[in-house]
């Protein structure tokens, strides 16, 4: 197995990133770097919506890689993850083999050539983990929401991202030809195993800084007023100090500057707007009903 490192330095890791919609801050574009230059999983945690998902979007299109996503959720196992036989396909072959049988008299060991037919290739359903290692082309393997995941999964993952290769039984060991670029995320909905940590680079993604999201927002919407750019994100920063069940995320305050944009608003925000459109950026009745009633508008715009 070769590693080939994807980036040549940090500044190359942020400015290939922007080239494709990401505005990577220093601590990203530096993990990113070290993460491809090690040849080692870069594991993600922070809230939702922050844009860990959309980071592997970006290297995976700043490098011409495949993007392959493992969609991690509760009871996710490894015939999802990793690889399961065709058994329907299995007993087709089985069924076609037994009537032959019937009708010309085979012996034992043609039914045993049977046997080993239906564990071949072409009864092989390949699932998310082994694609990324059998994918001869460069590769973004995103294990997203492992969180969500069974503790169990991780075991499996350790065995795998180890040394890039699975075993199959009936096949034989498959080994990657060259390192994937693997990203594991993670909402922190519970805690991951230390042994799992061990092996990765850690990254954690907050909200990013006003300035930051603004960058990000005028990249994503080229046609919003800087006026008005710079009131939404103000806006969005005082809603993340409130005591919501959900803080808006940042593709949610792109989606708000686009509702905004249609609307026709212009440089600074009217109250009456915010109120109207705050289900854009607030996804539960009692946050809304917090922002309606201990957002003072006027200061916070001000």
């Amino acid at each position: 197995m070769t590693h080939t490192p994807r980036f040549s330095s940090v500044d190359d890791v942020r400015e290939r990133l922007a080239a494709n919609g990401y505005l990577a801050s220093d601590a990203i574009a530096t993990t990113v770097y070290l993460a491809d230059q090690l040849g080692k999983p870069l594991l993600i945690e922070g809230p939702a919506g922050v844009g860990k998902t959309a980071l592997s979007q970006a290297v995976a299109a700043a490098t011409s890689s495949e993007l392959i996503r493992l969609q991690c959720y509760e009871g996710v196992d490894e015939a999802r993850a990793l690889y399961e036989w065709n058994h329907a396909k299995q007993l087709l072959r089985i069924t076609a083999a037994g009537a032959h049988h019937n009708s010309t008299g085979e012996d034992e060991a043609d039914w045993q050539q049977v046997k080993d037919d239906i564990f071949a290739e072409e009864f092989l359903l390949s699932r998310p983990l082994l694609t990324a290692i059998r994918n001869e082309h460069s590769t973004v393997l995103l294990i997203d929401e492992l969180d969500k995941a069974d503790v169990e999964i991780e075991g499996l993952l350790l065995e795998v991202l180890s040394d890039f290769q699975v075993t199959v039984p009936e096949l034989g060991t498959i080994t990657a030809s060259q390192t994937p670029f693997v990203v594991l995320t993670s909402n922190a909905t519970r805690e991951l195993s230390e042994a799992l940590r061990r092996r990765c680079l850690y990254l954690h993604i907050d909200y990013p800084e006003t300035s930051l999201e603004r960058q990000i927002v005028t990249l994503a919407v080229p046609d919003l007023e800087d006026g008005l750019a710079d009131s939404i994100v103000r806006l969005i920063a005082a809603l993340r100090q409130m005591r919501l069940r959900k803080a808006p995320s940042v593709a949610e305050t792109i989606d708000w500057a686009r509702t905004l944009l249609a609307l026709g608003a212009e440089g600074e925000l009217d109250p009456a707007f915010v109120r109207s459109t705050l289900g854009v950026i607030l996804k539960h009745r009692d946050d809304i009903t917090i922002a309606e009633t201990r957002l003072e508008l006027g200061r916070a715009l001000s």
